[in-house]
């Protein structure tokens, strides 16, 4: 999408992805046409003003067409049928004004923002949807070391005292959480560069 807009607006790629970022919109009918943004120009032309409107009309095709081609997906696979619940978009661009509403348009289903819930610790930066895949992984992978731990405190506890049993309890449990709590906090320093 961001080349789309660096050729439909003769502009610089870097400057494109932060028009998108900044101003784009998946709907024009959401975008005035009397809202106006710059658009720097390339080599030394001064930059162009531009309707948010005209950059919306660039985009909303690319949405368009990529939530078509996920609906004919999931047509394809038979899960279409088996989501009566609705779909929830995730990542950087799904924020995009407008893309929740064309998404609910093209799926004939409800759509919704999917954030992450139910980590813990950086919670003003993690919930955000850009994160939520990232997040969600992080979190299946916990779930999965705490039900390896599950299994072997199983077989542990047939052969060790109750104090024992406690005390294993503990360990496991805390170590699990804080080897979480670090991971998720490398994660967020690596893509935001904030402790």
């Amino acid at each position: 999408m961001t080349n789309d807009i660096a050729m439909a607006l003769r502009t610089p790629t870097q400057h494109a992805e932060e028009i998108k970022i900044r101003y784009a919109c998946a709907l024009p009918q959401l975008a005035g046409a009397e809202e106006t943004i710059k658009v720097p120009s390339v080599g030394d032309r001064p930059p162009r003003d531009l309707s948010r409107q005209s950059l919306a009309e660039v985009v909303e095709p690319r949405y368009d067409e990529l939530f078509t081609l996920i609906q004919s997906e999931l047509r394809r696979s038979g899960y279409e049928e088996l989501i009566p619940a609705g779909v929830v978009l995730t990542g950087g661009t799904s924020k995009m004004e407008g893309a929740v509403d064309l998404a609910e348009e093209i799926f004939h289903m409800p759509v919704r923002l999917g954030a992450p819930q139910y980590a813990r610790g950086l919670h003003d930066i993690i919930r955000n949807p850009i994160y939520a895949t990232a997040v969600g992984l992080l979190l299946y992978g916990a779930e999965e070391v705490r039900s390896g731990i599950r299994e072997r405190q199983e077989l542990a506890l047939q052969s060790v005292s109750f104090a024992g049993r406690v005390k294993e309890w503990f360990a496991s449990t805390f170590l699990t959480v804080k080897s979480f709590s670090r991971a998720l906090r490398i994660w967020v320093f690596l893509k935001t560069g904030r402790k």
